[in-house]
């Protein structure tokens, strides 16, 4: 174990120092030659230490220096590990950011050639637009402003329109025009470049890339009339193309700590080259030849699935493995994988800020430490084989817990079955998977018909996210992320603490192992009351509910069973969230109020689960497509115009804007909506103050209980409509520091002149209203109880 842990502390000391060297730029000159001076310092120590361990003459004390030489010379390691990551930045830095282009928060109008370096993805296209709108990453290579071109070499992501998506393979140089923003530093790129009309794809790959990308369009053929789950996964687990998994699929696998099974991760690169030094050995080839040979397929490989952290990792500890075993030297355990992490961060520093590089290295660091002390343990209560087979997924779980706490403050209790179930197929997919590349290539016929052996075990492993992301608790939420990420590290150290003590230290072993299983238990029934007590406390009668979806609309009405969703959001995550927390799955009547992004970017989330859709007028082509997706889902699309009407439950509805006919578009065209029944509430979508004014003059308004307060509380307000409409309560969907000002004193102000107490869903989250039973003496004319409940306390 000492000897396996010689270069924990060098490879600790380089991930440090990118982590932080990357987002001081200016520091790096000054840290590097502070490092090197130190390596060369220490190595004057050791050589020193050395020349005292040298033979003296009999008769003479000599000290031990030994030991103190190895600590003396691990210490320069880890200088000199930390000096590289240092100098490596600062090589890199004058191309990565060159001082002539825009920093943090500038922008910048200018040309761009651009080498596209991954798979591009669909992106919300601009009003009006017919092209398909991309974003794609790419490397910068020149930036030409008036009469001046840099020449750089800049990660950045770009967001463009193209004809054909299909063209912007990885390789082709890109020609475009636009706005270059700089990002914060130490991020994995360094700017956006939001293009101006279509951009131009100058030069083809290379042939060395471009035959990646024939197998790649080849396996999608082979596999695309294949169904459901299976499909979805097939692409991402095989080439690495994982754009065609689903966000419902997604979050399944997140849910179920399956999310490394939606793409080709480092075991993939273990499994393929595994397979290939197996089957050299069976045909009778010599060790040097499987190497080889195993060395050629992970470089092919690489290539196929693009370099993503975690294959890039396991990729470079493969090699060092295959190399070092080629010249005859023992090579497993940690060192390799150690050593993989100073040359990734030599090579690119940036990757210590990587989460799936975290994450990657964790897992193996977990596997590969706790794997056969925990077998050990569970060898106690179960057979050898399945003891084996549970250690492998604790073990990695255990390693990476903390980086997940941080990612996601929440506890996915499947995780550990689900991988056990999942991992096996998997590993199948991987195999039968690159056999359907070579046949799409030989024989795509062939593939086509051969692409249901790789499906089988992709199924499967779809099936099982689904199946335990459907069980309750599938999910528990943890408040808050570094407390989470603290009490799993603490929980780590303790497991290391008792695998490693345990024969000598049994009784601090037994304390140790004791107070962590506690901590545990109240972490997990802490976090679990939580999900229960916040479940249980919705009331269950709830009428109207406005959810805490973040700067955006999204309003849930239910009567009788039958519920409305009033816009959804700015993304599909919160509003599925919502929806869940209040128990709903399918929605009767879907109002689209207009098509800000703040109102319909969540749609995602209700595709395929909505009945009858009444929507505002389109402006624009995207604004059509998303139509397009509404009705392919099986919505009904009616045009929500003035006078159209229906019934939900025990409440009426009725549109009152816009007009027939209308010329509006975007906020002043907003679907008005009024219901009313146990209770008369008025959505306003995002109505200015002249729209609003022009609603007034039609006649059609009357006292409310609820309003939906329009366009999140901005200023731009109509007294004389909140005047007229007199609401008891005034909701406002508005997102925590929105950096818009909403809601503005004004709004605030004229809520309170007209009597009505405005519930945010900033300071209270979910908010719920409800229509009490009415009381025996109560008026037919008295205006209906109302009780509002909410997930935050007021301030």
């Amino acid at each position: 174990m000492r000897g396996d842990l010689r270069l924990a502390l060098p490879a600790a000391a380089a991930w440090v120092t990118a982590l932080v060297i990357v987002g001081l730029p200016d520091s790096v000159p000054w840290a590097a030659a502070g490092l090197w001076m130190g390596a060369a310092l220490v190595l004057v120590v050791m050589l020193l230490l050395r020349r005292r361990d040298e033979p003296r003459p009999e008769g003479l004390d000599v000290p031990e220096g030994r030991p103190a030489g190895v600590a003396v010379a691990i210490v320069a390691v880890t200088l000199a590990a930390a000096a590289l990551v240092c100098t490596s930045v600062a090589a890199q830095n004058p191309r990565r950011h060159p001082a002539e282009l825009p920093v943090a928060g500038d922008s910048m109008m200018g040309s761009a050639v651009l080498r596209v370096t991954g798979l591009s993805e669909a992106a919300p296209a601009p009003f009006g637009s017919a092209r398909s709108r991309v974003q794609v990453p790419a490397e910068l290579a020149t930036f030409t402003t008036g009469n001046v071109e840099t020449v750089a070499r800049s990660p950045v992501l770009v967001f463009t329109e193209v004809d054909d998506p299909e063209s912007l393979r990885i390789g082709a140089v890109l020609a475009a025009r636009g706005t270059l923003t700089a990002v914060e530093s130490g991020g994995s790129r360094e700017f956006l470049l939001f293009g101006r009309g279509e951009a131009e794809v100058v030069a083809a790959p290379g042939w060395w890339l471009d035959w990646a990308d024939q197998v790649r369009r080849s396996f999608r053929a082979s596999v695309e009339s294949l169904p459901g789950d299976g499909r979805e996964l097939l692409t991402g687990l095989a080439i690495g193309d994982d754009r065609q998994v689903s966000d419902e699929l997604t979050e399944a696998m997140t849910n179920t700590g399956l999310t490394h099974l939606t793409a080709v991760s480092g075991a993939n690169c273990a499994v393929v080259v595994g397979t290939v030094v197996l089957v050299g050995g069976a045909l009778g080839a010599s060790r040097r030849v499987r190497l080889v040979c195993g060395l050629a397929t992970l470089v092919l490989f690489v290539v196929l699935v693009t370099p993503e952290p975690s294959v890039l990792r396991a990729a470079t500890m493969a090699t060092i493995v295959l190399v070092v075993t080629l010249l005859g030297r023992p090579a497993a355990g940690l060192p390799p994988l150690f050593l993989s992490v100073v040359v990734l961060l030599t090579v690119d520093p940036w990757l210590s800020r990587s989460a799936g590089f975290a994450l990657s290295v964790l897992a193996t660091a977990g596997l590969l430490l706790l794997t056969r002390p925990l077998a050990a343990l569970a060898g106690r209560l179960m057979p050898r084989w399945l003891a084996l087979a549970v250690a492998v997924p604790v073990a990695a779980q255990l390693a990476c817990q903390p980086v997940l706490f941080l990612l996601s403050p929440q506890l996915t209790p499947y995780t550990v079955p689900a991988n056990l179930l999942a991992e096996p197929a998997a590993a199948a997919v991987s195999v039968l998977g690159l056999g359907v590349c070579l046949l799409g290539v030989l024989a795509p016929g062939l593939a086509s018909a051969a692409a249901w052996l790789p499906w089988v075990p992709s199924a499967w492993i779809g099936a099982v996210a689904r199946f335990f992301a459907g069980l309750p608790f599938a999910v528990v939420p943890f408040a808050d992320s570094l407390l989470a990420a603290s009490v799993a590290l603490a929980v780590l150290g303790a497991v290391v603490f008792c695998i490693a003590a345990a024969r000598r230290h049994r009784s601090a072993t037994r304390a140790v192992a004791g107070g962590c299983a506690a901590v545990v238990v109240v972490s997990v029934g802490l976090a679990t009351g939580g999900v229960i007590a916040r479940d249980g406390a919705i009331p269950p009668g709830w009428m109207i509910a406005a959810c805490d979806i973040g700067q955006g609309d999204a309003v849930v009405l239910r009567s009788a069973g039958s519920v409305a969703l009033v816009d959804v959001g700015p993304e599909p995550e919160p509003l599925e969230e919502c929806l869940a927390d209040l128990g709903i799955e399918r929605i009767d009547l879907l109002v689209l109020t207009h098509y800000d992004r703040d109102h319909v970017g969540g749609v995602d989330a209700v595709i395929g689960r909505v009945s009858t859709a009444v929507v505002g007028p389109p402006d624009g082509a995207a604004d059509d497509r998303l139509l397009d997706r509404l009705d392919e889902g099986g919505a009904h699309l009616v045009d929500g115009v003035g006078g159209l009407h229906g019934e939900l439950g025990a409440l009426g509805w009725s549109v009152l804007w816009p007009q027939p006919h209308t010329r509006l578009r975007g906020n002043d065209a907003s679907v008005t909506v009024l219901f009313t029944g146990p209770l008369t509430a008025l959505f306003l979508g995002d109505l200015g103050e002249s729209a609003q004014n022009a609603l007034v003059a039609t006649g059609s308004l009357g006292r409310v209980d609820v309003v939906k307060v329009s366009h999140h509380g901005s200023a731009d307000q109509s007294d004389r409509l909140y005047t007229r409409v007199s609401a008891r309560l005034g909701l406002i969907s508005v997102g925590t520091d929105n950096g818009y000002g909403h809601p503005t004193d004004r709004l605030l102000s004229l809520l309170a002149r007209t009597g009505t107490q405005a519930f945010r869903t900033d300071t209270l989250g979910l908010i719920t209203v409800s229509v009490p039973p009415a009381a025996p003496d109560a008026s037919a004319a008295d205006p209906p109880a109302l009780s509002v409940w909410s997930e935050h306390r007021p301030p």
